[in-house]
């Protein structure tokens, strides 16, 4: 078992505060006070061939947000209702946040609909999570309007559906930070798990949570006042929302924010925004090093230059060594420091950050002998020379204020370098999930919460093995699909990124086998034939096990999340029934 430390207070963190607060309203309060005219946000937004950018001050920011409040409240919006806000990754989203926290009611960002989504699927979605949430206010474009407004028909708890244009030309900010909540026990917003289907599991977050979370997550990263954060996630997942948004701007630091969208389409955005702002910290998922070790050539990044960067924190999926290698060494000639790239285990549960990777040294390595790792769960430390090992990178230490176990399938703890459930404490948990006691009740025992995520422990730090759920047993052998899915990645034919693993139940023998679904781009059967044989080939040689289903696809068979990850629980049902006959 790992021990916390002491969290910190706000007091010893960028933003000195005369008294520790008690709500993020208090920080800006402190921030409309004393820091009215810094700025707080740059936004980076595609213009046809050219980039615009707008810098925003904190006095500018919050007396948007003040407007956002005005609307609310004339729409009967109180202390404590939910709002919903179905809007795109950009200043209407930022402002109407923290506008429905300056009323005091609880603001949850809804993932926006795209091309790639069915637009029946997300409407209903949306209907789904304000019927059971009891949402009192959603928040949208004019142009979405008469679509929410038919499918979020008949709802009684829904109050108001408003347009952005219904906003007030002003606010009376000072007004609203003068009777903002001031207690640290009112839950401050939702977070929402990822999902095939849109939002799933509300986490309910106090305010005195998030705050501890800040200044926790604040010391384990060093923040100082001079840290620029340079972002592109999306704001409806914890990564997001609390490292590139809500941390940043409670700190008094300058946010450099651009659209997933925009990220995905020119990754390159995102080292120009380094370069000219002199980032120095930026959180991505593991496939973004390789998507950005692969789809940016060295002419590209001509001039520009990565020294600032203080950290660049890989965080939301198992982090892989070699991610790393490839990222380090396609941009070490332009800057980046071999120490820079780090990890953290971070979930919504916990505000955001469980573990963090100490700055300053490169993250450790464990070099784990495969076959006791799959067959006793046991991470037995191997040399390269006697057979078959896996490289299991660590995300560090839990951050201060947090505890972590290791236990089995009846909760007891584990020794060291046992693979099992990890289970956590801390003062910036959830209070629970909104309108969901049950499930509460499951996920937090004794005050632990208990993950669902599979990991052990070595000299104090965290390797993550996978999900608990997504464990594949054949044979006796634990395998995890992630290592599967990465496996498979580069083989010709294969979209990248587009290959899902799971397992299928066999009766007969009492155990599972393997399925992968994966996405080509050909139709042609002779080359379908060698795709499938080279995907067996390559899963036999690593993990000693065999695919019994390996089922190719074309585009948009694959179901996704949210988030716009390849969704392997939903993807699973889908091939059991649509392709096995099995419901």
């Amino acid at each position: 078992m790992s021990k916390p430390t002491q969290s910190p207070t706000l007091a010893r963190l960028p933003v000195r505060l005369d008294d520790k607060p008690n709500t993020l309203l208090d920080c800006a309060r402190y921030l409309v006070e004393h820091a009215a005219d810094r700025t707080a946000l740059t936004l980076i937004a595609p213009d046809g061939t050219q980039e615009i950018t707008r810098s925003i001050t904190y006095g500018e920011f919050f007396n948007e947000a003040a407007r956002y409040a005005r609307a609310l409240e004339k729409a009967g919006v109180k202390s404590q209702d939910l709002v919903v806000l179905v809007l795109q990754h950009g200043e209407d989203v930022l402002y109407g946040f923290w506008g429905a926290m300056l009323l005091g009611a609880v603001p949850s960002i809804f993932s926006f609909l795209t091309p790639k989504l069915d637009p029946d699927r997300y409407y209903e979605s949306v209907r789904k999570l304000v019927e059971l949430s009891q949402v009192k206010a959603v928040i949208t474009y004019p142009e979405l309007h008469p679509s929410l407004e038919t499918h979020l028909d008949g709802i009684p708890t829904l109050g108001a559906l408003l347009n952005i244009t219904d906003l007030e030309p002003e606010g009376q900010l000072a007004d609203y930070l003068d009777r903002a909540p001031s207690h640290p026990e009112d839950t401050a917003f939702l977070q929402h798990s990822s999902g095939s289907t849109g939002l799933q599991k509300g986490v309910m977050l106090s305010h005195g949570a998030v705050l501890n979370q800040i200044a926790s997550y604040s010391e384990s990263i060093q923040l100082t006042p001079d840290d620029v954060i340079v972002s592109w996630l999306p704001l409806y997942h914890d990564m997001g929302l609390i490292a590139g948004f809500i941390m940043p701007v409670v700190q008094g630091l300058h946010l450099v924010l651009m659209s997933p969208f925009h990220w995905v389409r020119d990754p390159l955005v995102l080292l120009k925004a380094i370069h000219h702002y002199k980032g120095t910290f930026c959180w991505l998922p593991n496939f973004a090093y390789n998507f950005m070790a692969t789809r940016i050539r060295p002419p590209m990044l001509d001039g520009i230059r990565l020294d600032s960067l203080r950290a660049m924190i890989n965080c939301s999926e198992p982090v892989r060594a070699d991610s790393h290698q490839t990222f380090a060494d396609f941009y070490t000639p332009f800057g980046l420091q071999p120490d820079a790239l780090h990890t953290c285990y971070a979930m919504a549960e916990n505000t955001f950050a469980v573990t963090q990777s100490a700055l300053g040294t490169t993250p450790r390595l464990d070099i784990v002998d495969r076959d006791t790792l799959m067959e006793q769960r046991i991470a037995h430390p191997s040399d390269t020379g006697n057979g078959p090992t896996v490289t299991m990178v660590s995300c560090g230490g839990p951050v201060p204020g947090c505890e972590l176990r290791i236990v089995d399938e009846q909760r007891h703890d584990l020794p060291e370098r046992h693979v099992g459930e990890i289970a956590l404490r801390s003062n910036f948990m959830l209070s629970g999930y909104y309108h969901r006691p049950e499930e509460s009740a499951q996920a937090i025992q004794d005050g632990w919460y208990f993950t669902g995520d599979l990991g052990y422990l070595a000299d104090g730090e965290l390797y993550i093995t996978g999900r608990k759920k997504d464990l594949i047993i054949v044979g006796g052998k634990n395998v995890y699909p992630q290592d599967i899915e990465n496996l498979l990645n580069d083989i010709p034919g294969v979209h990248p990124g587009r290959t899902v693993a799971f397992g299928v139940p066999n009766p007969q023998l009492g155990t599972e086998d393997i399925g992968i679904v994966a996405e080509v781009d050909t139709e042609e059967s002779a080359e379908q034939s060698q795709i499938m044989r080279e995907i067996r080939a390559r899963i036999a040689q690593s993990t000693d096990t065999m695919a019994r289903y390996v089922h190719l696809v074309g585009p948009k068979w694959l179901l996704k999340t949210s988030s716009g990850k390849v969704a392997r629980a939903a993807n699973r049902q889908k091939f059991l029934s649509e392709v096995l006959g099995i419901e």
